[in-house]
């Protein structure tokens, strides 16, 4: 299975924006030079920087990029709303919004070690698409982890209106489906979408 193995730190420090989710993640970026050498950026550089903006918010790879953009443009919606949309409701992206992992990193493991139900049954596929109503939950048998009590039970991460959480039952549900500016990601999708038509 491919996966990001870049350092994050550092990939969030290159791309101005905090895609790791940790607190300290841009510490030690200048507010006011915030490309390398306080260069100045091409049009395309300014649309590949988006796209791996994207890219890196979700842990996903070209290939994987390629093929949701290609789904996206399929769809009846505008090609940049719909290729987020897609990428949101990823299943290692919801249970990282839900809270039951502290990174996507963390969420894509859990989700492919098995610890996670769709609906009751399990599912190890990072990549699958949740639908509306579909009901996320930790298997039993994980929620006496310590690390999954502590991020689920303490992690107060993201409080998004798509999702409605039960702290009780270690459960979340998508109950509808995310909105753009619903999406709590800093990223110009256009520039992106603009770079794949060329």
């Amino acid at each position: 299975m491919a996966t990001r193995r870049e350092p994050r730190f550092k990939l969030s420090r290159r791309l101005g924006v905090n895609v790791s989710g940790h607190s300290k993640a841009l510490k030690r970026v200048d507010p006011k030079k915030p490309m390398k050498g306080g260069q100045k950026v091409s049009e395309y550089g300014l649309q590949l920087l988006e796209k791996q903006k994207i890219k890196a918010y979700y842990g996903i790879l070209e290939r994987q990029f390629a093929r949701y953009f290609e789904i996206a443009k399929k769809s009846s919606e505008m090609t940049g709303p719909a290729l987020l949309k897609n990428l949101e409701c990823r299943l290692d992206n919801l249970v990282y919004r839900i809270g039951f992992a502290r990174s996507i990193r963390q969420a894509r493991q859990i989700v492919s070690h098995g610890h996670i139900l769709v609906n009751g049954l399990k599912v190890d596929i990072p990549s699958y698409g949740v639908k509306v109503n579909d009901v996320i939950t930790l298997k039993e048998k994980s929620r006496t982890n310590p690390v999954f009590q502590g991020n689920f039970q303490d992690l107060v991460s993201f409080n998004v209106p798509y999702i409605e959480k039960n702290k009780d039952q270690f459960s979340a549900k998508l109950v509808r489906e995310p909105q753009r500016s619903e999406l709590p990601i800093d990223v110009n999708e256009i520039l992106a979408v603009e770079l794949y038509s060329k």
